[in-house]
């Protein structure tokens, strides 16, 4: 299934951002949530996955259980990276939003794809594994810009695991916000939301003028 787009046009805009829905939600809203970060200015590319889940099971399990599922959601997100870098958007002006089981494929996504990303943002999620789980990268995020947050009473990811993401993030040399929401239900909540827009507003002064950079 196609991303559903929002905003910008990739090609002229200072940022592209790809938008993973929870399980059993949708792409449409991811639009919805773009459009409370607001950033007309981003290009947004809602995915949508098969059945509304990018994998089985919980991602505190062994990561062998949610495989092929898990290999074949994070190769759909490359495809999207691959489609956005042919409209020209380069890697470096590409974000990741995303919420839950997404925000988990998001992150799983970059550790496995590290390089200067244009950011990302992980409401309630954490990389995949059981406890014990040591997670590398083959090589470094160089200061990418990152958020986690997370509730201390999610009934899905449990704080400890948003905790060592974190740590593993900056081991990564990722430039990480970790955002605590104490007693928030498995939501978005409007300051996350303002954290996010925060981090992103970042990203696009950061990034270069495309048409610059072609006329360069």
């Amino acid at each position: 299934m196609p991303a559903i787009p929002h905003g910008a046009d990739p090609g002229s805009a200072p940022l592209s951002a790809v938008l993973i829905h929870g399980r059993d939600r949708t792409a449409a809203e991811m639009i919805g949530l773009a459009e409370r970060i607001g950033l007309p200015q981003v290009a947004w590319r809602a995915l949508q996955a098969p059945g509304g889940s990018w994998y089985p099971e919980s991602f505190l399990a062994p990561l062998e259980i949610n495989r092929p599922r898990l290999d074949q959601s994070l190769a759909r997100v490359e495809r999207e990276v691959r489609t956005l870098e042919a409209l020209g958007a380069a890697r470096a002006r590409i974000a990741f939003v995303g919420f839950s089981q997404g925000a988990c494929v998001a992150l799983e996504y970059v550790r496995q794809s590290p390089r200067r990303w244009g950011g990302l943002i992980a409401f309630t999620g954490g990389l995949f594994g059981p406890e014990g789980t040591a997670w590398d990268a083959p090589g470094r995020l160089d200061g990418t810009p990152v958020l986690l947050s997370n509730s201390d009473v999610d009934a899905f990811v449990p704080w400890p695991r948003t905790e060592a993401t974190a740590e593993a993030f900056r081991r990564l040399g990722a430039d990480v916000t970790l955002k605590p929401c104490p007693g928030r239900d498995h939501i978005v909540g409007d300051d996350e939301i303002a954290e996010a827009r925060a981090i992103l507003q970042r990203a696009l002064q950061a990034q270069p003028d495309p048409v610059l950079e072609e006329e360069s």
